[in-house]
């Protein structure tokens, strides 16, 4: 653990009731990181975001933010520094898009949902730069799933965090609003935001994160940049899964394309 990280996770493990979910994790985050949570489904990605959010408390092990534990924060105070985007939301009122992204300024000790014209403005600006503006007066259960993760996101992103945790946020977007949203964040990390997220698609990862963190079983595969951690044999490992990895050649970045079966095959029954 080293003394300066922005977040430590030192020896954690967890369990849901007996089965034991992820074991002795031990990662350290960088002020000013992007890095991409990566692995198959079930290995436990998840439950280590909510473990750094404080949503959940590890059996094992501790968690560190800004060098003080996570578990002395209260609510209110961690959320002036780190904002949660979960995988899913349940949304039982059918607030309109502008008043739920504006509830993004909770942590700042506003009363009885009032707020000011500077929030207001803060809140158009960035619906418009999501490309959601037009969406201001519509109720939230009326949208879609990707217009709704675009709201979710704009929420975290209104709470003027440090920190950034995101739980594939961008899964039910289409190719050009996936684009759009990465850009977005990539152009708030170089404002200083640290972001830390859960990507199923590989190339994203590559592409928009500082740093991979490769998860099986429950336990950190491996983790380092793109280049070292996307390599056909960390993937076709932990995936079970045949791949090619070439190099992007614009970004220089690591492109990964999975190998249907019918191939192999192929290939097998050539003399």
């Amino acid at each position: 653990m080293k003394k300066d990280a922005l977040l430590s996770i030192a020896g954690v493990s967890f369990r849901y009731g007996l089965q034991t979910v992820l074991s002795n994790i031990d990662l350290d985050i960088e002020r000013g990181e992007v890095v991409g949570i990566i692995g198959p489904n079930g290995a436990g990605k998840s439950t280590l975001l909510r473990l750094i959010a404080g949503y959940l408390s590890p059996d094992e092990g501790s968690i560190t933010f800004s060098g003080c534990p996570l578990k002395d924060y209260d609510r209110r105070a961690l959320a002036r520094h780190i904002a949660t985007l979960p995988q899913s939301l349940d949304m039982p009122f059918p607030y309109t898009v502008e008043e739920f992204i504006l509830m993004g300024r909770y942590p700042y000790d506003r009363r009885n949902f009032s707020y000011g014209a500077g929030e207001k403005e803060l809140a158009s600006e960035i619906m418009n730069d999501m490309d959601i503006g037009h969406l201001a007066r519509r109720q939230i259960n009326a949208l879609s799933e990707g217009e709704r993760q675009k709201v979710y996101l704009a929420q975290c992103i209104v709470q003027d965090p440090g920190v950034l945790l995101l739980d594939e946020p961008v899964s039910h977007l289409d190719i050009k609003h996936q684009m759009r949203v990465l850009e977005i964040l990539e152009g708030l990390h170089a404002e200083g935001l640290t972001i830390l997220m859960i990507l199923h698609d590989l190339n994203l990862a590559s592409e928009f994160c500082s740093r991979i963190v490769l998860i099986s079983q429950g336990s950190i595969y491996t983790t380092g940049s793109p280049a070292t951690t996307l390599t056909y044999e960390n993937i076709e490992k932990v995936y079970d899964t045949v791949v090619i990895v070439r190099e992007n050649p614009l970004s220089k970045k690591p492109f990964v394309m999975p190998v249907s079966r019918k191939y192999l095959k192929r290939n097998d029954e050539k003399p």
